[in-house]
């Protein structure tokens, strides 16, 4: 049995696919912990894992220019939290340390590890290779803005690590970019394991009516009531059911609920898609990548994180769907949702990208590349 460390934070697209991960690796017989910020502590318990809470996750936090940002950035960038991985990583003495593609701080201590070390990141990498940069750059710059002195960017902090995996299917992915890390390995989406109930819905399933599903970000930074409501307000004209599912962090008390929807804190997605005709959603990977295996098209207008955009404009590129722009009115989502509807050949390019997702694991994928660093304990590389 190995023992795998695992340093992350609850952004929505982040942590499910990771225990996803870990459930395979305990399946394997291995243990799995994960250390994070505060928020994280209770999800990851709850899913089965043990969990270390980063005390000091916002030590340093009245430094960081104020914004929707600061408390993440000095969560992911600041001294203090890297003094505190670096000792617990001593401690807890792991066989291969794990971390997210964003938490520079237990990044730039990587090769003092003394271990295998792995980045993943759940999202498109050479799509998305600049936005990664300046994403990153624009925490670090956040940390500089705080007197904590500057950072080294993704291509340094990757580079560091002996396994760069990424949870998104090659093919999908745009052809390599300049500068992508070298020890890159794309094992596909991982979209078995999540741990939401199924629903009894008002509609009986041979209803001929078209289902709609309005599904946005679950991450705490990136939460809208504002979204969800014009979301809601686009398709209530609509000859249309809709159920809307907020993770429980929109209270159904505080939307103006049509007549032809319902708005449930958690429902199993892998039920409700093949049911759907359509996806309303942000646009995070791991929503983006479920919606194309069941055949789902959507619309989508992006939250906060800076890959949701590019995810939106790959679904136009290849005709699953309609992009619009942060902040959309609930006019131009009603125009977008009525022309999917309207137009069959959404669906079958939706139909048509699920082939190459059928039978994909991702989550056996990436615990084979991570089970691959144990026999080996390579050169630890300077810088």
């Amino acid at each position: 049995m190995a023992r795998f460390l695992w340093l992350t934070w609850d952004g929505a697209g982040n942590l499910p696919p990771s225990l996803g991960i870990a459930r395979v690796l305990t399946t394997r017989g291995h243990s799995v912990s994960f250390a994070g910020r505060p928020e994280m502590v209770t999800r990851v318990r709850v899913a089965g894992f043990r969990t270390i809470e980063l005390a000091r996750a916002y030590e340093q936090v009245q430094a960081y220019p104020q914004g929707p940002f600061q408390r993440l950035a000095c969560y992911v960038t600041s001294p203090a939290v890297a003094q505190e991985v670096a000792e617990l990583v001593a401690v807890e003495d792991p066989d291969v340390a794990v971390v997210d593609c964003m938490f520079a701080a237990a990044l730039v201590n990587l090769c003092a590890y003394g271990r295998p070390t792995a980045v993943m990141v759940h999202s498109f990498v050479h799509r998305a290779l600049d936005g990664w940069r300046a994403h990153i750059n624009r925490l670090v710059d956040m940390r500089e803005a705080a007197g904590f002195g500057r950072l080294p960017g993704v291509d340094a902090l990757w580079g560091r690590a002996d396994r760069v995996i990424a949870t998104t299917l090659r093919e999908f992915d745009a052809p390599a970019a300049a500068g992508a890390p070298t020890r890159l390995r794309h094992v596909g989406p991982v979209l078995g394991g999540h741990l939401a109930e199924p629903v009894d819905l008002p509609w009986s399933e041979d209803d001929a009516t078209p289902l709609v599903v309005i599904s946005f970000s679950t991450g705490v930074e990136q939460v809208s009531v504002q979204a969800f409501q014009r979301a809601l307000d686009a398709v209530a004209a609509l000859p249309v059911h809709v159920v809307a599912t907020t993770a429980g962090l929109i209270d159904a008390a505080d939307l103006s609920v049509p007549a032809n929807a319902v708005v449930l804190g958690y429902a199993d997605h892998d039920a409700l898609f093949p049911r759907a005709s359509l996806l309303v959603t942000h646009g995070g990977h791991g929503t983006a990548m479920r919606a194309l295996a069941h055949g789902l098209p959507a619309v989508l207008t992006p939250a906060l994180a800076f890959d949701q955009p590019i995810i939106g404009a790959t679904f136009e590129e290849w005709g699953c769907g309609r992009a619009l722009p942060a902040g959309a009115s609930a006019a131009a989502l009603h125009d977008a949702v009525a022309h999917v509807l309207a137009h069959p050949s959404y669906r079958d390019r939706a139909r048509a990208r699920a082939a190459a997702l059928q039978g994909v694991d991702g989550a056996a994928g990436a615990a084979d590349e991570l089970e691959a660093l144990l026999p080996a304990r390579p050169d630890r590389r300077g810088g």
